[in-house]
């Protein structure tokens, strides 16, 4: 028998859109994912740095502190971080979404081993015209290591932009809930409206699609210069 093709049907991602405050998860993911990417470059660029040209007593043991961090479950650390923000009067708010994952280990790495690279000769030579660290940082370094910093920014979008256990926990207003815990909306005691739910997963994937479009080149020559040099 012939079979034909079920026809493409364009109004559950409409009616996904409209069943929930999407515009509000949306910007509110976009917010918690734009301001932890910048709060994690400055961090992690600020201590890569450090750890790669600075000089300084128990450099490499605290450096291995850091990655032994790494394997730490993030689970273990979901009470103290959920008591500390209760402490600080960030339940339900923005900081408690962002400041958290504003360090970030594994960016520290990355960009250690990419500016461990950077020749010891360009740094002796920009101080020689009276460049200092913060100086040499910001103007040679950073221009340098954009594919890294690419690299970083986009693995931390993803991470931010993917979240789900942490913004359940610290929030409980409907509108500051990101995307993520949004689409649980479609997940109900009576039933899951299937559906909805893989037409509102379709909608919530596709600023990370975007991005890596754009940013594809850099990511790939991130990782690899990171992997190999380092």
């Amino acid at each position: 028998p012939e079979q034909r093709p079920i026809p493409w049907l364009f109004h559950n991602f409409v009616e996904a859109w409209n069943s929930a405050p999407f515009a509000r998860y949306f910007f509110n993911s976009i917010v918690v994912s734009v301001f932890t990417v910048l709060g994690v470059l400055i961090t992690s660029s600020l201590a890569a740095y450090a750890f790669a040209r600075l000089r300084f007593p128990g450099r490499n043991i605290i450096f291995m502190l850091f990655l032994a961090t790494m394997m730490i479950p993030g689970e273990i650390l979901l009470i103290p971080n959920f008591i500390i923000i209760k402490h600080l009067g960030w339940y339900d708010t923005y900081w408690a979404l962002i400041i958290p994952w504003t360090a970030n280990v594994f960016s520290i790495f990355l960009l250690r081993q990419f500016f461990a690279t950077i020749p010891q000769e360009l740094y002796d030579a920009a101080v020689l015209d009276g460049c200092g660290h913060f100086r040499f940082l910001t103007q040679i370094v950073l221009p340098l290591s954009r594919p890294a910093l690419t690299t970083v920014a986009l693995f931390n979008f993803i991470w931010s932009w993917n979240a789900f256990l942490w913004p359940l926990i610290v929030t409980s207003r409907e509108e500051m809930r990101p995307i993520q815990v949004g689409l649980a909306f479609f997940v109900t005691e009576s039933g899951t409206d299937t559906q909805l739910l893989m037409a509102a997963a379709t909608i919530t994937i596709l600023p990370i699609v975007t991005l890596y479009f754009f940013v594809q080149r850099q990511f790939i020559e991130g990782i690899y210069t990171g992997g190999i040099r380092g």
